[in-house]
């Protein structure tokens, strides 16, 4: 079972067809949306500032997700891959945006729809990626546009997710609805 926990009396919620791997931490003011899929030691932590995480994310192996105390959320749409070993903190990111591995979001950048940021990027704070764009590199710089092939990943990825999510039957959960899960 995930490690759930409440802080300051605010605990996790999430909607529907939920899936949360047996050691994924979330912890204080999280709230998912319907068909979200949190994986293999993910941690989303909202402790010091609350995270909004939209319907059909999912949040991959590894991947940590935090905020900045009295200063940034962090907002994250709907059908956003985040993927493996990814930090997003104190930023926001919109619809259909794939987050590539090891990459590194900071406060106050807001990633618009349709971006991706390449595995290994680093975006600094305040920084804005344009929507449509690939951003690369460290500091992440807009290398091109999201075309072609490219153009279906949000949806693909989204997608693919939450059929994986289904062979892990014991692990999928709908509205809290697990006698238990938040204390």
């Amino acid at each position: 079972m995930a490690t759930i926990m409440t802080v300051r009396g605010v605990g996790p919620r999430w909607g529907d067809r939920t899936f949360l791997a047996p050691n994924a931490t979330i912890v204080g003011d999280v709230v998912m949306g319907n068909g979200c899929s949190v994986w293999f030691n993910a941690v989303i932590r909202g402790d010091v500032h609350s995270i909004r995480i939209g319907d059909e994310t999912n949040i991959q192996d590894g991947a940590i997700i935090h905020c900045t105390y009295q200063k940034a959320a962090t907002l994250i749409g709907s059908r956003v891959s985040i993927a493996h070993n990814a930090i997003v903190h104190g930023c926001t990111i919109h619809d259909d945006v794939l987050i590539g591995m090891g990459a590194i979001v900071m406060d106050g950048a807001v990633v618009e729809s349709g971006a991706i940021v390449a595995a290994g990027a680093v975006v600094l704070q305040n920084t804005r990626v344009e929507a449509g764009y690939i951003y690369a590199g460290a500091p992440a710089r807009k290398l091109k546009p999201v075309e072609g092939d490219l153009l279906n990943v949000f949806s693909r990825t989204a997608s693919n997710y939450q059929l994986y999510a289904t062979w892990y039957e014991e692990g999928l959960v709908d509205n809290n609805a697990a006698e238990g899960l938040i204390p």
